[in-house]
This record gives C-alpha cells, sequence and structure tokens, in this order.
C-alpha cells in the first residue's frame, strides 16, 4: 500500500510498530503454495520502501493521537527510546559482538531463541538499526555496563535518550496493523507452555528457517534430537466457541500443509501426521497443494479434534479421536505443533478508538460494507489493508493493501473533495447546550460552540459528520436535524404518499 501511493505522487508516512518493518511475512520461511522463499520475495520490497524518496519511516513507533478529518488529520506519533542515534548507526553489528547480556528475548524467534540486549532484529531489518532492550541491558538494570558504548565506532549509544513525540498532518490513513497470535496459556489441554516438545505453528517456522536459531535444523527443544514423528493439530483456539473464537483463521490449513511437506524434505523418514477438523483450501492452488502433501509425501490427515497431550516416557502422548473411523486413537509423538488462532492485533481496539472506526466482538476492524465497500470504513478518508479486517492470507493482505491504496489516490486525485449533504444540522436557537449529542456521536463530529451572549451551543464539524443520525434520535429538544430529512420533510413525504394512496383507492 505504502509503495503504490508513493509510486502515484503521494508523500507517505509509515509507522511500525516493531524496529523493523516486514510483520508476520519477515519470520516464515517459505510460502504457500509455491513453497519459495519469504524473505526472497519481501527483501526486495522492504528495501523499496526504505530507499524511496517519498517514504518517512517512523519503526518502533506507535499512534497517539489522531484528530481531524479527511484530508487535514494530525496524527501524533509517539516515537519510542531505542537508546540508538539512528542517525549515526550503521548497523555494523560489532555492540552485538561484544554485549554480555545474552539472555535476552528474541521476539523475531517467539521466544525459542535468545539474543543480546543491543540487538538488530534479523539481517534483513528495514531499517537496520540496533536497538537496547532496557528490561535486559545491564546498564539498566544494574546500572553499569556500557561495553557497548565503549565498542561502538560511531558513539550511536545514547543510554539518557527519551520518547519523542512527532506530530504530521496527513490526508488519508490506511490502516494495516497485522493480527496477533491467541496466547497459548488459553491452550492447557494440549500441554503449551508448559512441555517444550509442543510448539506453536510460527515457532516451528522460525525452526525451519535457515536464518533461525538452528540454522533451518528441526530439532526438539527438549533434548536438540531430531523427531522420529510430528504430529500438527489444526484449530487450536479457533472454530472453539467456549473460548471465544468460533471463527476460522484463514490460514492454518494451509500452513499446516506447507510445514508438514517442509518437515517431510528436512527429515524424510520421519512420520507426519495432522489432526483436521476440516480442510479449507479455497483459492488457487490451494487444494492440490493439499493433495500434494497426502499423496506425494505421505503425510496422515486424521479428521478429529484432540483432547490431551501429556507426557510420557520421553516423547509426547496425542489423545484424540477419528470422526471418519468412529474410534479413538493416540500417537506417540516427538514434537507437536499447535496451529494457533489468529486474533485481533494486541491495541486493536485502543487504536480503533483513536481513529473513531468500528470492530467487531473479535477486535477485528469493520468494513463499511462487506460487498461494495470493503476496503473502506465508517470514517471518510481511513482504508483498511490485510488482517486487521480478519484472518486473511498474503495474497488477499496484497490484494486488499493495493486497493486501499488506488481509494487514497482516487480521493486525492480531485483538488477538492466532495462532502455528503445529507448531514446534522444545529438549531441554535431550540438547542440547550446538554451536549447529549456530542456523547453519543461516534464519530466525535460535534463540538462545543459558545455564541456572542454566552450560551453555550452544540456545533456540527461538516467535514467529519457521516450522517448516521445517531444525534437526532439523541436530541431531547429536536434542535438537531439531518438536512433533508428533518422531522417536517418526513413528515411531509408520509402525508404526500398517504394523500397519493387515498386518490388510487377512491378512484
Amino acid at each position: 500500500a505504502a509503495l503504490d501511493c508513493a509510486e502515484g505522487g503521494l508523500e507517505v508516512v509509515l509507522v511500525e510498530k516493531k524496529s523493523s518493518i516486514g510483520g508476520r511475512m519477515a519470520q516464515l520461511d517459505k510460502t504457500f503454495p509455491t513453497v519459495d522463499c519469504s524473505i526472497c520475495i519481501l527483501g526486495p520490497k522492504m528495501v523499496d520502501v526504505g530507499q524511496h524518496e517519498r517514504i518517512t519511516i517512523y519503526s518502533y513507533s506507535e499512534i497517539e493521537d489522531i484528530s481531524g478529518y479527511v484530508g487535514k488529520y494530525t496524527v501524533k506519533i509517539r516515537r519510542k527510546a531505542t537508546y540508538v542515534d539512528w542517525t549515526k548507526c550503521t548497523g555494523c553489528g560489532l555492540c552485538m559482538e561484544k554485549c554480555p547480556s545474552k539472555k535476552a528475548y528474541d521476539y523475531h524467534n517467539e521466544g525459542i531463541a535468545y539474543t543480546t540486549a543491543i540487538n538488530i532484529p534479523f539481517p534483513q531489518a528495514i531499517p537496520k538499526k540496533a536497538r537496547i532492550d532496557p528490561e535486559y541491558c545491564r546498564q539498566f538494570t544494574k546500572g553499569k555496563c556500557g561495553v557497548c558504548a565503549k565498542v561502538c565506532p560511531v558513539g550511536a549509544i545514547n543510554y539518557e535518550m527519551e520518547d519523542e513525540i512527532i506530530t504530521e498532518e496527513v490526508g488519508a490513513i490506511i490502516v494495516a496493523t497485522g493480527y496477533g497470535l491467541l496466547d497459548i496459556g488459553e491452550l492447557g489441554e494440549y500441554g503449551a507452555g508448559r512441555y517444550p516438545d509442543v510448539i506453536t505453528g510460527i515457532q516451528y517456522e522460525r525452526l525451519l528457517n535457515a536464518s533461525g536459531p538452528t540454522q533451518g535444523h528441526i530439532v526438539r527443544p527438549s533434548n536438540g534430537k531430531e523427531p522420529r514423528r510430528v504430529v500438527f493439530i489444526s484449530c487450536a483456539g479457533s472454530r472453539d466457541p467456549s473460548l471465544g473464537r468460533p471463527y476460522c483463521s484463514n490460514f492454518c490449513c494451509m500452513y499446516i500443509a506447507k510445514q508438514a511437506i517442509l518437515t517431510k524434505d528436512h527429515l524424510p523418514d520421519a512420520e507426519v501426521y495432522v489432526f483436521y477438523m476440516d480442510i479449507r483450501s479455497p483459492s488457487k492452488g490451494y487444494e492440490e497443494f493439499v493433495r500434494r502433501a497426502q499423496q506425494e509425501y505421505g503425510v496422515q490427515y486424521i479428521r478429529g479434534r484432540v483432547s490431551r497431550v501429556y507426557p510420557k516416557g520421553g516423547r509426547m502422548m496425542v489423545k484424540g479421536v477419528d470422526t471418519l473411523l468412529g474410534i479413538q486413537v493416540e500417537v506417540e509423538a516427538d514434537l507437536v505443533i499447535l496451529a494457533t488462532a489468529a486474533t485481533a492485533a494486541p491495541g486493536a481496539e485502543e487504536l480503533a478508538e483513536k481513529l473513531r472506526i468500528s470492530y467487531d466482538e473479535y477486535g477485528f476492524y469493520m468494513e463499511s460494507h462487506p460487498k461494495l465497500r470493503p476496503v473502506e470504513t465508517n470514517t471518510s478518508g481511513v482504508f483498511l489493508a490485510g488482517a486487521c479486517q480478519g484472518p486473511k492470507d498474503i495474497p488477499a493482505s496484497v490484494a486488499q493493501g493495493s486497493a486501499a491504496a488506488s481509494k487514497v489516490l482516487a480521493l486525492f486525485s480531485r483538488d477538492q473533495l466532495e462532502s455528503d449533504p445529507q448531514i446534522a444540522q444545529v438549531r441554535e436557537l431550540r438547542c440547550v447546550g446538554c451536549l447529549k449529542c456530542a456523547d453519543t456521536c461516534p464519530f466525535q463530529a460535534i463540538e462545543e460552540k459558545e455564541l456572542p451572549g454566552g450560551k453555550v451551543v452544540a456545533h456540527v464539524i461538516e467535514t467529519v459528520c457521516q450522517g448516521c443520525g445517531l444525534c437526532t434520535a439523541t436530541c431531547p429538544t429536536g434542535a438537531i436535524q439531518l438536512q433533508q430529512f428533518t422531522d417536517n420533510q418526513l413528515i411531509a413525504e408520509v402525508e404526500a404518499l398517504c394523500q397519493a394512496w387515498r386518490e388510487r383507492s377512491s378512484g
């Protein structure tokens, strides 16, 4: 989306929560159904974004506040302290090499490995700059160390750095915050978080990756040995009303098939089992890909849910049921991979409040219309792209990103913007200034206005109002009405219809 907008001649501000752009795709080893290298596809695009003259990247940043309206949004961005001056840092990595604190949590590897307190998340990171994690840095936890400051050849380390607030004026906003993953603590029946040989799909992705902690060698986290039998459990938290997530996570069936194929490529003699509820492979080449896993690679699919995973004799016992045969089954496994549910991104609801957009009961952002306006929101100038709207795979996310960019380009293809005339209007003589309408308005389109003489009334910001009519229903005095839909106009329409019906009936 950023590249499409920039190529269309617009100036783009890209705000990234992590220290590098790339999102989930940067963590993947291969992509389905072509099984090609993920970073080989993504890396050049990341470089294009980083080097584009019309794109400004604020990584390791968050949205602090948003005000204004389409064509004139004011966005306050909190650029969090990295304790490294990125205008000086060259990404040489000498600080990482010399850092004595080597037990920091590795977010890029999803906690299956450690990293240094000062680190660059992965080799292809954009921007490729170091960041200090104060939770693990000895300079912050013990008040003494300073090794990175001593070895840095350009003097980029700054332990006194503080968060910075940056203000940007923008005309439109594309929300592409991605998705989160279910907390494995909610999957107690599978032993997730308790047994080291029960891991999530994204953690297994890092094991498969040649740039991961094991250089692509599949090993059991418990003992470092190659597994002889691997079990995948689909819908771990998805399609489960008891966990409050009855929806399908969309891409799990396919990445399980991909990981099963890669497992057989790495370990040809290993046995691979997949417990599944239903196989959902609706896109181009997907069904053929699943059949390839079954027929060409010999992956054994068992239709049924797993009830329990527990250790026994140094291995993991997977207990479930085969609903096709109507029998209970137990599989003794060395490694168990959970296809955990995709959830709304952390902080999605708070961001929605700032953007004044709607979200569903699961935290995913809602489009204006599911068929006719799938990338637009109920706030003018705010568009959706990717899995922030709901779980979707890479092709769908890319397509929606380009669709959102095209909407932005179309919006600013004219010198002036047109506003809908069907907006609220305040009759100031009748308004008593209670401002119940302002409390009700989901778009913050109503503000307080003081008239000559000191009387306070409600005032509608015409460019922000969406004409939803909530304020008219709330107003106790009938002082606020929708233009072209006032009480008098509606009564006149009804009377005209009734008169026409009476004339037809009598004639």
